[in-house]
């Protein structure tokens, strides 16, 4: 089942290593991830068919939308409807969107000039170990346990269309840095103890990092406010992690390793997560190898600094935090001038654009023909 289910993804074997197939890299990883979205969808067919006709009209036409006049606002995801927009809106991503761990908080951004939904982003815990960012700040373990809580990753960047035509991905990674959403981060944590030491530790973000879903970046790559450039790349991920697997194969594997196994080590900053820990003991109970976790997938790293003298920080030489401004003012501006004034006059036709494309029930009615485009075969759903 395994061995079958990688294969049919796309992936060949060569000397007993999982290998991508050859091709440009972003079609790749797009074509790696297909499965993974069909499955998604199809678990989501629920809630797309209860949500779907309400939330459409969160969206733009590109009638909707004067590049000129766009206003962002950025708002934490506190209400149910405002949970199903954001869960609605990643669902279109070509790479199924990561729900995090950890300390996790989910922004809509929305164009305050006509009330419609502009982009997502979701900030939340970074990862125990990563060889990239650990090097570029130069700290031992002892600094990382202490100073981790620092970090965010926004493991969740995009914008939707039509917004997306005229590069408001760039607007939203913006805002992942936003004086707004540092100090909602600072104030949510603040006083908060936390988990696994019980302390009770300086609860302003001083870093924020984040990794493209498709290789190399367009992004986030020279992405500039003023003379200040705001995302620094820092290398790429090692190619290794369990997204090729999907839930029923996860299922399977789970059954097949002992309860000891299954969740030893299940705590953030324990090391490897517990669902890598778990596949690795599945595949070996098969007889095959621990290497399958390579996919051979490597996506770039940025991280971007949120104070001055930020590393001195992190590696606890100083517990001074000298803020780094990004007003939201200054961003909205930026992008309309940048980005988003040349980019409509460059492409017009995102004008033609209509929310209408946003539907997701049409493919389900491709991947289950004659079911999932009926509501009422499904029961509803409540937005996660």
């Amino acid at each position: 089942m395994v061995i079958t289910e990688l294969v049919a993804s796309g992936f060949e074997f060569r000397g007993g290593q999982l290998v991508p197939p050859e091709g440009d890299g972003k079609d790749v990883a797009r074509s790696m991830h297909s499965t993974q979205r069909r499955h998604a969808l199809l678990k989501a067919a629920p809630f797309i068919h209860e949500w779907e006709d309400q939330l459409l009209d969160r969206f733009a036409d590109g009638s909707d939308v004067d590049p000129a006049g766009i206003l962002p606002r950025i708002r934490a995801v506190e209400t149910p409807e405002e949970a199903a927009l954001f869960r609605f809106a990643s669902l279109h991503w070509a790479v199924p969107v990561s729900q995090g761990y950890g300390r996790r908080t989910r922004f809509l951004v929305t164009d305050q000039a006509n009330g419609k939904l502009i982009g997502i982003a979701a900030l939340g815990d970074p990862v125990f170990n990563l060889g990239v960012r650990d090097r570029l700040i130069g700290w031992d373990q002892a600094q990382r346990q202490d100073r981790l809580y620092n970090i965010f990753d926004a493991f969740v960047l995009g914008a939707v269309d039509p917004y997306r035509q005229l590069i408001a991905g760039k607007l939203v990674a913006l805002c992942a840095v936003s004086d707004e959403i540092v100090a909602f981060l600072e104030a949510k944590y603040k006083g908060v103890r936390t988990t696994i030491r019980d302390e009770e530790k300086i609860s302003r973000p001083v870093l924020v990092t984040t990794s493209s879903a498709l290789g190399r970046s367009s992004i986030y790559n020279r992405l500039r406010l003023g003379d200040r450039k705001v995302f620094e790349p820092i290398g790429y991920t090692e190619g290794f992690g369990h997204f090729q697997f999907s839930d029923a194969v996860f299922q399977s594997l789970v059954a097949l390793v002992s309860e000891q196994e299954r969740f030893r080590g299940n705590r953030y900053g324990d090391g490897p997560n517990w669902k890598i820990r778990t596949i690795r003991s599945g595949l070996e109970r098969l007889g095959l190898s621990g290497d399958l976790l390579k996919h051979g997938i490597k996506r770039e790293v940025f991280a971007a600094p949120l104070s001055y003298g930020w590393r001195a920080f992190l590696r606890g030489e100083t517990d001074v935090i000298k803020p780094i401004a990004y007003p939201m003012e200054d961003i909205a501006a930026h992008y309309r001038t940048r980005w988003a004034i040349p980019r409509a006059e460059r492409r017009p036709e995102f004008k033609q654009w209509k929310r209408a494309s946003m539907r997701l029930s049409s493919e389900l009615a491709e991947l289950v023909p004659g079911q999932a485009s009926t509501q009422d075969r499904f029961e509803p759903a409540e937005p996660t």
